[in-house]
């Protein structure tokens, strides 16, 4: 007999198993299994089991690059995005993206939004399988990943941050990552707003664009008092942004309720050490422009700045010709230390090859002042040696709060 057709999901990771609870006939594939395996509760088969002839559609983990094996193999490829369509197109959505600031862009929406039955998902918060039919709307947090793979479905109002280089070896290249960036210019309606950076201002769309250059070019527009945001950047832009979005749903502009958001760990986030010396821990920092950012904002300082990672095939040199500028020592650590040591020695930089986060601080702390300032912003993701920013931001804090 005939086996009966499935659902296929690549990857086990929290997209899919989220949608798996949602479904009766799936099977999982997964390239880090070599048997078929049981865990948590799911079946999962090695991706050399997959035979498309036996699949009805194939939904992927968002992190599962264009050019892994399954998605070769793959004749009905589908994101979760276009997948759950019809829950997306009954409610409001408000998509966010970009290189920097999309989950900060999005927690405000939601701390804003929170008396008005919004739910907050996608890369953050709830996967899109399991928010809440009751909602009235959904803000998500919407990757490069996603988006490459979602030709469907749409956002009533997108949200895009500032670009820069970003899983390069994911995308191929930059402009692949801008394309998949600014796709949903191309699905959205008339009427249907898009705030996105100026450069982009020319973008084909049938959606009504609303280009800004910075923050105070938005706040313009919007008629926001900026001297009224508590918030400087980076994430000032994060606070206008979702201002903007409340001004043209409901002509709100709620300027205690911004204020009063907290900001997440390990993005600038500053600790004092038992000497009184001052340590920023932005292990979010995953990529040129962050750690950009985070050298604008202490530039004036002595910087003892530790780099390092996996930086996903970007290019580093913007960061190095501005590093340049300032009175900054570098650190390296992580998988691409010879490429940061190799950048430091081009642009004549003073530096320290570490190999561990570890070492880096212990140097740090026979070196440091009280009027200077240790910044960890890498410029890189941690999956080379830890298994997220978190984890690499909470270890770096152990360290500094351990200092004697």
């Amino acid at each position: 007999m005939k086996e009966e057709r499935y659902i296929s999901l690549f990857g086990f990771g929290k997209t899919t198993q989220a949608i798996a609870k949602k479904l009766d006939n799936y099977k999982i594939f997964d390239d880090n299994v070599a048997n078929i395996t049981q865990k948590d509760g799911f079946t999962i088969y090695p991706a050399s089991l997959f035979n498309p002839d036996e699949s009805i559609l194939e939904i992927p983990s968002p992190g599962i690059p264009p050019y892994n094996s399954l998605i070769k193999k793959a004749k009905n490829l589908q994101s979760d995005y276009d997948f759950f369509l019809p829950s997306l197109e009954s409610l409001l959505s408000i998509w966010i993206s970009g290189t920097n600031g999309k989950t900060t862009t999005t927690k405000m929406l939601q701390h804003i939004f929170k008396d008005k039955n919004a739910q907050m998902g996608g890369n953050v918060g709830i996967p899109l399988s399991s928010i809440e039919k009751k909602a009235s709307i959904y803000i998500l947090e919407t990757s490069s990943f996603t988006l490459h793979y979602t030709n469907l479905a749409k956002p009533d109002i997108y949200v895009l941050l500032p670009l820069s280089d970003d899983h390069i070896s994911w995308h191929g290249s930059f402009d692949s990552y801008k394309q998949a960036k600014l796709k949903p210019l191309s699905l959205m309606k008339e009427g249907e707003a898009i705030l996105l950076p100026y450069e982009f201002k020319d973008e084909p769309t049938n959606g009504f664009k609303i280009p800004y250059k910075n923050s105070n070019d938005l706040a313009k527009y919007f008629d926001i008092d900026i001297k009224k945001i508590d918030f400087r950047e980076p994430f000032l832009l994060d606070a206008v942004l979702a201002l903007g979005v409340s001004k043209i749903l409901f002509d709100e502009c709620d300027y205690a309720l911004i204020n009063s958001f907290k900001i997440d760990s390990h993005r600038l986030e500053e600790i004092t050490d038992k000497k009184g010396r001052l340590w920023v821990n932005d292990s979010k920092g995953t990529n040129v422009h962050a750690t950009l950012q985070a050298i604008k904002k202490y530039k004036d300082k002595k910087l003892y700045h530790i780099i390092g990672g996996d930086d996903k095939g970007a290019d580093l040199t913007p960061l190095f010709a501005m590093l340049k500028k300032y009175n900054v020592t570098v650190f390296a650590i992580g998988s691409n230390k010879d490429k940061i040591i190799d950048l430091s020695n081009k642009y004549n930089l003073t530096y320290c090859k570490c190999d561990t986060l570890q070492n880096a601080v212990n140097l740090i702390n026979k070196k440091l002042c009280l009027n200077e300032v240790a910044l960890l912003s890498p410029a890189a993701s941690s999956l080379d040696e830890y298994l997220s920013y978190k984890e690499r931001g909470n270890i770096f804090k152990g360290l500094v709060v351990s200092l004697s």
